[in-house]
């Protein structure tokens, strides 16, 4: 028998009208929604950060929406600091960009792998951001999702990158 292995990071509920009516709103506003993530790999202890959000199931990459007048790294910058008080001591690496029709058939994700940074501290739960940390590549949360994973081998694993999410 074949699972899907989406299955479980899908938005159902409360969390899932939440965030449907967070995706209308961002269509309304940008009929294509642009967005961008990060890989933040620290290669002294090949670990990479991830945060799990209170509005959606999973342990996941940093990043968030482009918003209009900004430029891609200005977005990421914005996303890693909020996220994870986390600040770029060097460009970022654009490595791909994926359509990501799971979400929409709109949005579209810059995909950067960031090696040079620096965290002011650990951050703290809020309303968007319940967990965030640091994880070693050989143990990554269980709840990492596909999506992620898929990323992280892509770059880190030496994997051919998708053009979808």
């Amino acid at each position: 028998m074949e699972t899907d292995p989406e299955k479980a990071f899908r938005q159902t509920g409360w969390a899932g009208l939440k965030a449907r009516l967070f995706h209308l709103y961002f269509v309304l506003r940008r009929p294509m929604t642009l967005g961008v993530r990060g890989l933040i790999h620290d290669t002294a202890s090949n670990s990479v950060f991830l945060i799990r959000h209170t509005y959606v199931p999973g342990w996941q990459l940093p990043g968030g929406g482009v918003e209009v007048g900004e430029t891609m790294t200005d977005a990421l910058a914005r996303e890693l600091a909020e996220e994870g008080n986390i600040a770029l001591t060097a460009p970022p690496v654009l490595r791909s960009m994926h359509f990501n029709r799971r979400s929409s058939r709109r949005d579209h994700v810059g995909f950067y792998l960031i090696e040079h940074f620096s965290q002011t501290a650990p951050k703290l739960p809020d309303r968007e951001i319940a967990e965030s940390g640091f994880f070693p590549l050989d143990r990554l949360p269980q709840a990492t999702t596909p999506a992620t994973l898929r990323r992280i081998a892509e770059v880190l694993g030496g994997e051919p990158s998708s053009p979808y999410w």
